[in-house]
């Protein structure tokens, strides 16, 4: 078995953990059931080939088991509700601003999983395996990272402040 390394790990308050896992147990459970259900329906009418409703069920239970496991691997990483220390290392857990070198604006947003914007919706998140999340992980303020943008570009930030996040 590996070793989890410190970017494995997926910070979550205790709320966006409950919420993840309630929403697990509802795609394993009734709607895993009425999935299959509306599969057997729609088998029963005949002519799979040309059966829309087969198919778009078929394709939603496809979904669904996907987001099954992708919320299964970020349960079992999950670190839950510990906020870092306040030592001004960027790690998820953090409330961090960054200001573009070259622009005098500031940008601040929370280090951790992208589920967590669903319940701090007034908070930008960026992940640690984002591009910028992976260049600033282990920074401290003060400190100038470069890292490629998705769309090719080329960018550097200066950590302004990192701070717990006790949303």
């Amino acid at each position: 078995m590996t070793q989890s390394s410190e970017h494995d790990v997926v910070w979550l308050t205790q709320e966006a953990f409950d919420k993840l896992k309630d929403e697990l147990d509802h795609l394993r459970g009734p709607m895993r059931e009425e999935i299959v259900a509306r599969i057997s329906a729609a088998r029963d009418e005949g002519d799979l080939k040309e059966n829309g409703g087969y198919h778009a069920a078929r394709e939603e239970q496809g979904k669904s088991e996907a987001r099954i496991r992708q919320l299964e691997d970020m349960l079992r990483k999950a670190q839950v509700g510990e906020t870092p220390p306040d030592d001004g290392v960027v790690e998820p857990g953090m409330l961090v601003t960054v200001r573009f070198v070259g622009d005098t604006d500031e940008e601040q947003f929370l280090f951790g999983a992208r589920e967590m914007a669903d319940l701090h919706p007034e908070l930008q998140v960026y992940s640690p395996q984002s591009p910028m999340g992976q260049a600033i992980a282990g920074t401290r303020r003060g400190d100038e990272v470069d890292f490629v943008a998705p769309n090719g570009k080329s960018l550097k930030v200066e950590i302004v402040d990192a701070v717990p996040f006790t949303g």
